[in-house]
């Protein structure tokens, strides 16, 4: 959702206008030249969470709403949060789910990104544990997309219609 957030003119302008040229690569926010710059400033990532999370907020809810006017109506409409537990969002949901891994597995997978920039931002999010903790349920993930996409579908057999 937040991704999404980036593609709209509002953030585009906002974006623009606290950062200017350098964090657009043509029309598009490059949204690594923000990381780079919110994660190694707290006010610069206090502003733009400040920014972009009402509007998140806003996109779940009319996202929630629409999925109550459809017909047949779905069996869960799924929204993913990157730091659903740090903005404090979660009583927005019905169900939360923490996606989690052992940290030797994680380092395997992040092997091939930007270390320190994974760093700044490991920094700002809860612990895995803390997040399994809140979250309704917890998925361990291991294995293969595959795995993964049946333990999710799981938990969706599992909800209530």
């Amino acid at each position: 959702m937040i991704h999404d957030l980036y593609d709209t003119e509002v953030v585009k302008t906002a974006v623009h206008l606290r950062w200017g040229d350098d964090v657009f690569t043509g029309d598009a926010v490059d949204r690594a030249a923000v990381a780079r710059i919110v994660f190694d400033s707290a006010d610069q990532r206090a502003w733009l969470e400040g920014f972009l999370w009402p509007l998140s907020a806003q996109r779940a809810d009319a996202f929630k709403a629409s999925l109550e006017t459809r017909e047949p109506a779905p069996r869960a409409g799924v929204v993913e949060v990157p730091l659903l537990f740090e903005a404090d969002a979660a009583s927005r949901f019905d169900v939360t789910i923490a996606i989690v891994a052992s940290d030797s597995l994680r380092a395997q997978r992040l092997a091939l990104r930007d270390q320190a920039e994974l760093a700044a931002r490991e920094q700002r999010q809860l612990p895995q544990e803390e997040k399994a903790s809140r979250a309704t349920y917890t998925v361990v993930n291991e294995g293969t997309v595959a795995e993964l996409g049946q333990e999710l579908a799981a938990i969706l057999d599992n909800l209530a219609v």
